[in-house]
């Protein structure tokens, strides 16, 4: 049973890169928690996908004991979260299971967007935060200008900052000494019926659901009963563990303590993120103010290349979902394509890890259908209702108006490129809100529309200013706008998969790209195809794919021009009432190349 004043809780943030899964190595290794010979690079990212882009996808947590300079052992309980802003939930529920946050700010990039959005959470979770400054090895390193821009930017005490280097080891003590004396220890009353705080859980085929817990107060022991506060189920505990990283059984869990359990639990889906555990006999009459559930916010339909495909695509999505809470889905069907799933996701990157895990872990191949987002439709009748899909969009006639989410943009970038960042957020139908400067580097705040941002506002972004743009958004309002629904036609049939909403300014721009586009990708048939971009009845784009055609006036020479005329007419007749009964077929790929149209 440890002590209330020997424990310190605390996650480590920092924009992508900057080096957090690197440190939480080093301390892991320092401190002697894994044997030398276990030890493996990024440590606690334990997904092929995490390693392979170098990038923390799950919050992930570690306990560690550790010797300190005063002659007392504490017990650190360490969570490594994400850095990038599609994996935001993943750092705010972290945050509110600890007490202190180390800063971790590259010495030659400075503060980037990302480091700020994370300050901020921790800043609202009242955090005791210790700024470190990494990479001081590198010859570009300039701790002095990163600290004044710490205290300029942020508004932190950076005269303390730790100066290390995760790589090589440089400073990792200080680091450990500044987290014994300069965060808070945890509070607690350890007589009180049992408050904890269900931080996490995932699923494993062994163990069924594995749940991990902050107790707040009271204690939890292995065979307790207890009881979810927001569902009202009961479940008995069959193992209770501390993670350093792989799983060690312990007795009993203390105020102040983080763990994890197990108790035959089914799905995830029975243990909601956010949720406070308690006894089921004398249990605590409040529940703890939990967090609110992850919005999905890009929606685009999933869809297996093979047909027969269908069944094994559904059992690997819920296998998805039960690790994965901000992860939604729907069955869809759609003409082109078939059975599918209407997914909805975080964001862009997020739906790229989880097409990515579909393909690699599940062995299939998908199409995914043009992202989008979702659009209220305000009805005439005063109905609300939400539109996931431009296919389901109803009759404009009943439609009073239609309103769109707006994002609050914070984009950091060196002043040379400022100029086309500007461009490129004006042509996004941008409404800039502040420019400030931090240094050389200028801050801009934007109210975009997120429905121009999810296609490849990030690729732009880095593609313009050559990859030094930090970009971090949160969503601020839904606001109304001249929003129509552009329809594809090809042969005059309409191509559900490639409808999407547009705005009326924007709408002949993309509707005369994508019919360009088409042209050069459906491939040539027996008779002409007109391909179509239209607004409800009016066609506001069209191009004409020309159709293969035999040379029927081959066998005649000299004679009367007529004859030639005769054949022509026959050919020209027939090719008409092959295009009446004729069907185009367009390629799975035209679809996919069609979709990743750059505007």
């Amino acid at each position: 049973m440890t002590e209330l004043s020997l424990i310190r809780n605390f996650s480590i943030v920092a924009h992508i890169d900057h080096g957090k899964s690197t440190l939480a190595d080093r301390l892991i290794q320092l401190t002697g928690t894994v044997a030398e010979r276990d030890m493996k690079t990024q440590m606690l990212d334990s997904m092929d996908i995490e390693r392979e882009r170098g990038i923390t996808i799950k919050a992930n947590t570690v306990r560690i004991n550790y010797p300190a300079k005063d002659g007392r052992t504490y017990v650190l309980n360490l969570i490594d979260t994400p850095g990038h802003v599609d994996f935001a939930y993943e750092v705010s529920r972290s945050m509110r299971a600890v007490e202190g946050s180390l800063l971790v700010v590259d010495a030659t990039q400075g503060v980037e967007a990302q480091t700020l959005a994370n300050v901020y959470q921790a800043i609202d979770a009242d955090h005791e935060i210790v700024p470190v400054l990494n990479k001081i090895d590198l010859p570009a390193s300039e701790p002095d200008r990163v600290k004044a821009q710490i205290e300029d930017v942020i508004g932190i005490d950076a005269s303390e900052a730790v100066s290390i280097s995760a790589k090589t080891g440089v400073g990792i003590p200080d680091v450990l000494e500044a987290i014994v004396n300069r965060l808070p220890a945890p509070t607690g009353d350890r007589d009180a019926p049992l408050k904890a705080m269900l931080v996490d859980s995932w699923y494993d085929s062994y163990l069924g659901v594995v749940v991990m817990i902050r107790v707040m107060d009271g204690v939890v022991r292995k065979g307790d009963q207890v009881k979810m506060m927001q569902t009202g189920a009961t479940y008995r505990l069959d193992r209770l563990a501390v993670l350093t990283p792989a799983m060690k059984d312990i007795p009993e869990l203390g105020p102040g303590e983080i763990g994890v359990f197990t108790a035959s639990i089914k799905q995830v889906r029975d243990t909601r993120v956010g949720d406070t555990i308690t006894t089921e006999k004398k249990g605590a009459e409040k529940a703890l103010p939990g967090f609110k559930p992850a919005q999905p916010v890009v929606f685009c339909g999933l869809f297996p290349v093979d047909a027969n495909d269908f069944e094994p695509l559904r059992d690997a999505i819920e296998k998805l979902a039960l690790n994965d809470a901000s992860f939604s889905y729907e069955m869809e069907t759609s003409a082109a394509l078939g059975f599918g799933f209407r997914c909805g996701f975080l964001g862009l990157l997020h739906l790229e890890v989880i097409r990515d895990r579909l393909e690699r872990e599940y062995d299939l191949d998908l199409i995914t259908t043009a992202p989008s987002v979702v659009f209220k439709l305000h009805m005439r009748d005063g109905e609300v209702i939400d539109l996931h899909n431009p296919a389901d969009m109803p009759d404009p006639s009943i439609i009073d108006h239609i309103t769109e989410p707006r994002i609050k943009a914070t984009i950091m970038v060196p002043d040379e490129y400022l100029g086309d960042v500007l461009k490129l957020c004006q042509d996004r139908r941008g409404i800039q809100m502040d420019l400030t400067y931090a240094g050389s580097r200028a801050m801009a705040v934007y109210d975009l529309p997120l429905a121009e941002v999810v296609f490849d506002f990030y690729d732009r972004l880095k593609s313009v200013t050559k990859g030094y743009a930090s970009f971090d958004y949160q969503i601020s309002e839904y606001r109304e706008d001249h929003l129509v629904k552009m329809s594809i036609l090809v042969n005059d049939e309409p191509v559900d998969a490639l409808s999407m909403m547009v705005h009326r300014d924007r709408a002949e721009s993309r509707g005369r790209a994508m019919v360009e586009k088409l042209k050069e990708l459906i491939p040539r048939h027996m008779f002409k195809i007109p391909i179509q971009a239209a607004i409800g009845s009016r066609v506001i784009a069209r191009e004409t794919l020309s159709a293969m055609r035999k040379d029927v006036t081959a066998k005649c020479y000299g004679g009367d021009a007529t004859r030639k005329k005769k054949l022509l007419e026959k050919q020209k007749a027939g090719k008409k009432k092959m295009r009446q009964f004729g069907k185009v077929e367009i390629p799975q790929t035209a679809f996919i190349q069609a979709l990743k149209m750059d505007s």
